[in-house]
């Protein structure tokens, strides 16, 4: 019985183990690609009648040569560092906006009982069914022709800050609804008020929620491609992710500039998730228990 169960433990982990390199796998080819010096796609050249090991060896996601050519040449020669500040900045606007906006707006819909509240939440879930191209042209329609804020940060931010806010308040709502309401009852009998309460009391005790909420809404500005590449028509005002679609064309395929620029794209986001993934399972599981 025990060695079934054993036998079982290995099949499982191998079978783990064969899903998370399968996973990893095109992530270990943009790393190798990037270390590689060389901007074909190909780590290795194959000779006309190769052997079965040296195809094997060509899926390998391990250069012939090692080499940081590529990182240097996309940070110094190309502009892809005004890229990268153009999306710290407008990832940072859009947190700051989003995360306030969603803070007032689900602690509001969790205390306060007003007409339409249940349809608000059930207008902030049906938007969050469709896709986000679904809104391109309403959104160029308004953000472009009516106020006039093409090609600039302050446009693109609201942008963000519009598709991010529905699944934000709804995230937070389900958090506040967990704190326990006798907490305001008391902090009202002491003389506190709303404004009060709210930013000393409650604010506080939903830090979890609130860094993974801050954390959704810099990703999905720092990630996203199509909004950013309709609203900024400026090379200069171009996002990181708008920028790496360069090194790659039609007429020249930089593959070694692309791979070296995704590394560093990615870099942020992973220093961001580390540093709160002490958050991450109670920020996005405490709102279910209720």
């Amino acid at each position: 019985m025990a060695d079934m169960k054993t036998n079982r433990h290995i099949l499982l982990h191998a079978v783990l183990v064969c899903f998370t390199v399968l996973a990893l796998y095109p992530v270990f080819w943009v790393l190798a690609l990037s270390f590689s010096g060389q901007q074909s796609v190909g780590l290795i050249d194959l000779p006309n009648d190769p052997s079965f090991f040296e195809r094997f060896r060509a899926i390998l996601p391990v250069p012939a040569h090692w080499s940081v050519s590529n990182f240097t040449e996309v940070w110094t020669e190309q502009s892809f560092g005004r890229w990268l500040w153009n999306s710290v900045i407008i990832s940072l606007m859009t947190t700051v906006l989003g995360v306030f906006l969603a803070c007032t707006a689900a602690y509001a819909f969790s205390r306060f009982r007003f007409p339409g509240r249940d349809t608000g939440m059930l207008m902030f879930l049906v938007s969050q069914m469709f896709p986000g191209t679904l809104m391109l042209i309403p959104l160029f329609i308004i953000i472009v022709k009516q106020l006039e804020l093409g090609n600039t940060y302050i446009g693109l931010v609201i942008v963000y800050a519009t598709t991010a806010i529905p699944f934000c308040v709804w995230m937070l709502k389900g958090y506040f609804d967990t704190i326990p309401y006798d907490i305001e009852e008391s902090a009202i009998i002491d003389g506190a008020s709303r404004l009060t309460i709210f930013w000393r009391i409650i604010l506080p005790l939903a830090k979890p929620a609130i860094a993974i909420t801050a954390l959704f809404s810099f990703m999905t500005a720092w990630n996203e491609f199509i909004l950013a590449s309709v609203f900024m028509e400026s090379e200069a005002n171009y996002t990181a992710p708008v920028g790496l679609r360069f090194f790659v064309g039609g007429f020249s395929s930089q593959w070694g500039y692309f791979a070296a620029g995704s590394v560093i794209v990615s870099l942020p986001v992973v220093v961001l998730f580390l540093q709160l993934q002490k958050y991450l399972i109670s920020g996005l599981t405490a709102g279910s228990v209720k």
